[in-house]
């Protein structure tokens, strides 16, 4: 199958891409390499796959990709777009709503009527739900996004399904829950416990400790997005979590267990945009992609801790080197 990822490069799809490649699929990646994080982060996640002769980089916009590179995928996960709760206010959010919505609609635009397209698998996000009342949200929860980010995640959704519904676009959306693991964005939480736990700095704490969170691996994401290419019903939207909420001080916890350093926390007052907690319920998934979480949040937080200690020690030997 010829496959085509937006966002290639980043956290999530440079793990998507890997293991497509590994399934014997043709993969084309698409990425800006925007600045939002270093791009040299960036070119690093994308070095497995540029060793495939299947894989494809192209370097640019999603509004510059010529025609027929859509309309020769069969499968498209858009996973492009500007993340990040906090900086989506104020001067930022014309960039949110170029890079998330308008850009959403200009990628559904252009693949109205091809001839190959199976699914249009679009990453959304659990920020759509803003602060829900009950203790697990499903996709039958009234969406009430809490931040400019969420409300420009649930535009995006609902350009897909405008056109699914309207000119028949296989569109699903993925509304994703707090992904971790190794290559996670240098400003997510879990990156910045690591980072305060191995060089002994500072690690500020917004809001209260007890704020809990429904961690998920960026391993189960990847096989839920496999998931969602064979998708029977189109116009769909499913939660995709570990299922195993966790409050922020006991990630800390497991941190300093696994470094064995002790990370001094800075508290701070809570930031606009960040909800009092979120909790996947999983009932549509499991029964109709058939996701099931197969990671333990202790299990993703060694992961990336190695991961990070792996990725220092190359860089280490690499400047000895030079």
């Amino acid at each position: 199958m010829h496959v085509l990822v937006t966002g290639c490069a980043g956290f999530i799809g440079s793990h998507l891409c890997e293991k497509l490649l590994a399934a014997g699929h043709l993969v084309t990646g698409v990425d800006s390499l925007t600045e939002y994080y270093d791009p040299a982060i960036k070119r690093r996640n994308l070095e497995a796959c540029l060793r495939s002769p299947r894989f494809h980089f192209l370097q640019k916009s999603v509004d510059r990709l010529d025609a027929g590179v859509l309309r020769a995928a069969e499968c498209i996960y858009h996973l492009a777009g500007r993340p990040g709760v906090r900086n989506s206010w104020s001067g930022e959010f014309p960039f949110y709503v170029a890079d998330n919505i308008l850009t959403t609609q200009h990628l559904l635009e252009r693949v109205v009527g091809s001839p190959r397209l199976r699914r249009f698998v679009f990453a959304s996000s659990s920020s759509v739900y803003g602060n829900t009342p009950c203790d697990q949200v499903s996709e039958q929860a009234v969406p009430n996004p809490f931040s400019p980010y969420g409300v420009t995640k649930l535009s995006a959704e609902h350009l897909c399904s405008l056109y699914a519904e309207n000119f028949g676009v296989p569109t699903v959306s993925m509304r994703l829950f707090t992904v971790c693991g190794p290559r996670q964005r240098p400003d997510m939480l879990l990156s910045r416990l690591i980072s305060a736990a191995l060089d002994g700095g500072v690690f500020t704490l917004y809001g209260s400790g007890e704020v809990r969170r429904d961690f998920t691996a960026v391993a189960d994401v990847v096989d839920a997005l496999l998931l969602a290419a064979d998708c029977t019903s189109s116009h769909r939207v499913f939660n995709i979590s570990g299922g195993q909420p966790v409050a922020v001080s006991d990630v800390i916890r497991m941190v300093q267990e696994v470094t064995g350093a002790h990370i001094a926390v800075e508290r701070a007052g809570s930031q606009y945009g960040d909800v009092r907690h979120t909790a996947a319920d999983l009932t549509r998934a499991r029964s109709e992609l058939g996701y099931v979480p197969s990671w333990r949040i202790e299990d993703t937080v060694r992961a990336q801790v190695e991961f990070t200690n792996t990725l220092r020690a190359a860089e280490l030997a690499a400047a000895r080197s030079d």
